[in-house]
């Protein structure tokens, strides 16, 4: 059971994240991939050195799986369009020429590790279900022109 001292501290380094971190990065895909990055894949916790200096390394994995969660539940329920459009603004904010990360999203998939861990089944199958929709869209689309 969380006190409410705890309760507050996970609250204020939940701002935190959104007010120094996640506002700096451009598009929800792209936060998502961010907070995704801060969890350990072979335990699942989440680790953020500031956040865990600033606050304890609880209440900083706290902040960060509840951001990671929160931004997800936003996408899976971002329409199809709209879910296009973010995809299409990470990847022109991406280095990567914007066929090639299409076609490593389409092959390898690692947009998969971008799902919370407890996220139920359903969620998780409409987030890959609305990726994959997502880049069969990009794709169709003609390449933009520089020269126009």
């Amino acid at each position: 059971m969380e006190s409410g001292t705890e309760r507050m501290d996970i609250r204020e380094a939940i701002a935190d994240v959104r007010r120094r971190t996640l506002t700096g990065i451009h598009g929800d895909i792209a936060r998502l991939i961010y907070l995704a990055s801060t969890r350990d894949y072979n335990t699942g916790r989440y680790y953020h050195d500031g956040l865990a200096f600033k606050f304890t390394e609880e209440v900083a994995e706290r902040a960060l799986e509840f951001s990671h969660r929160e931004i997800f539940q936003r996408l899976v329920f971002t329409p199809l369009e709209a879910f296009a459009e973010e995809l299409e603004t990470f990847i022109q904010t991406n280095l990567t020429a914007r066929e090639k990360v299409i076609e490593v999203w389409k092959k390898l998939e690692p947009y998969r590790v971008t799902i919370p861990q407890n996220s139920d089944p359903v969620s998780a199958e409409l987030f890959i279900s609305n990726v994959r929709i997502a880049l069969a869209i990009l794709e169709g689309r003609k390449k933009p022109n520089p020269a126009n």
